[in-house]
């Protein structure tokens, strides 16, 4: 039997007009923008999120950091945890005392000093890390000695005019307080968090004076001192002149003979005359030229006359001439200087001791004894390095120990013998430019 047609169920579709087309076409993208308007709330609120964490996340660390440079141990010293505020106290004392030296040791103060050499094993930043622990170790070995031994300083006075005097340099320089305290002291230091430090220095200090005071030598002991040390302290004054010989840049030692005997001649020339009776300072300014001439002219000084000059403080040509014994008063020479290729002439006037160097004799003696004692004390007190940052505590020493001492303790700056002054360098005398100051 054939299959009847049925008739369809349902709604008919409905046929779409291109104005329908274009609407539903237009709530399609709307309904686009709105997910895309949500998921631009979404990561916003998300970026937002992680920038409040990630600050959140840098307070915190700082925060930590001065925590940790103001509370742990960074180093311990004996029985004394110190704190990186308070090693940074001591390793910026150390670069502020080299500061005038860095050049000359060879140290680039603008560069990081971790990254210089000073040794085949360790760093310029490792050399000032020791002399900051060495300082440490004395500060407590004497704070804790000064207890011991009852010594009581009142530091009130001391200290307030300290941070007076910090807080004028730092506005001489345009700074406020704070920032000056952490360009002296480190980054992590304040006024308040350094003061336990700087009061327990100067009570250090003062205990220093008192030890000096108690070994203080007795006035027989300083002439014993002095007499084992007469070239060390007796002075001399006298009178002087340099020629300079005449050599062109890379003459060859023929000319160089040549200059110098034609220097020589000048100032044998001049030791005549002078020994016939002319004026020791007329002939300086006959055989001075430019600016030489200039200075031996004014009259206000003698451009030629030295007094009071030390064996160190004299040029190395002309002081063992000065000091020779049995030297006397109108002695005259022409005294060659090979290495500086000239002539001086040279007149001695007296050799003496200048009675208020005991003081210095003094000091002398009782430095030398105090050092010693706080060595002794220094030795009582081990270095644990509780951060691991001390690289030259690792590092084996044993052959600069063997001849004497590490490349640190060569630079340090030089000092007369027996006398604690500072030496004075031959080179950058008056005399060896023409004039004697």
């Amino acid at each position: 039997m054939a299959k009847k047609n049925q008739p369809q169920t349902g709604t008919e579709q409905k046929v779409q007009t291109r104005y329908d087309r274009k609407m539903e076409a237009r709530r399609k993208q709307e309904e686009k923008d709105k997910r895309e308007a949500k998921m631009l709330r979404i990561g916003a609120v998300t970026v937002c999120v992680l920038l409040v964490l990630a600050v959140a996340g840098s307070i915190g660390a700082s925060v930590w950091s001065r925590k940790a440079a103001t509370k742990d141990a960074y180093v311990t010293i004996g029985e004394h945890k110190v704190t990186k505020l308070e090693f940074d106290y001591y390793y910026n004392a150390m670069l502020n005392s080299y500061s005038s030296l860095m050049a000359y040791m060879g140290m680039d103060a603008t560069s990081d000093l971790a990254s210089q050499p000073y040794s085949e094993d360790l760093t310029w930043k490792d050399f000032f890390d020791e002399m900051a622990v060495e300082q440490l170790k004395q500060a407590k070995a004497m704070a804790d000695d000064a207890a011991a031994n009852n010594f009581s300083h009142d530091v009130t006075e001391e200290y307030a005019n300290m941070v007076n005097r910090l807080k004028s340099v730092a506005e001489s320089m345009g700074m406020s307080v704070e920032e000056y305290y952490k360009m002296t002291y480190g980054e992590y230091a304040t006024e308040k968090n350094m003061e336990p430090y700087l009061k327990e220095g100067l009570l250090t200090e003062a205990y220093r004076q008192h030890l000096m005071e108690q070994n203080a030598p007795e006035a027989q002991e300083i002439k014993d001192y002095y007499a084992e040390n007469v070239q060390s302290y007796d002075k001399v004054d006298y009178r002087s002149f340099v020629f300079n010989a005449d050599i062109a840049e890379g003459a060859v030692q023929e000319d160089i003979d040549k200059a110098m005997t034609e220097a020589e001649k000048k100032a044998e020339a001049m030791l005549e005359a002078r020994k016939g009776g002319a004026d020791f300072r007329q002939l300086c300014i006959e055989n001075a030229s430019g600016e030489e001439k200039a200075a031996y002219e004014d009259t206000e000084t003698d451009a030629s006359l030295r007094e009071g000059a030390k064996y160190a403080g004299t040029p190395s040509a002309i002081s063992d001439w000065l000091y020779e014994d049995g030297r006397t008063q109108g002695d005259m020479e022409v005294v060659e200087d090979i290495d500086g290729n000239r002539y001086y002439v040279v007149e001695f006037i007296k050799r003496y001791y200048d009675e208020a160097d005991d003081k210095n004799i003094s000091d002398t003696i009782a430095n030398e004894r105090v050092a010693e004692y706080v060595s002794q004390l220094v030795g009582n007190y081990t270095v644990t390095d509780n951060k691991g940052e001390l690289k030259y505590l690792t590092v084996n020493t044993g052959a600069d120990a063997a001849e004497g001492g590490t490349d640190a303790e060569a630079a340090e700056p030089g000092t007369d013998a027996g006398t604690g002054e500072e030496s004075v360098a031959d080179t950058g005398s008056a005399e060896e430019t023409g004039t004697d100051s």
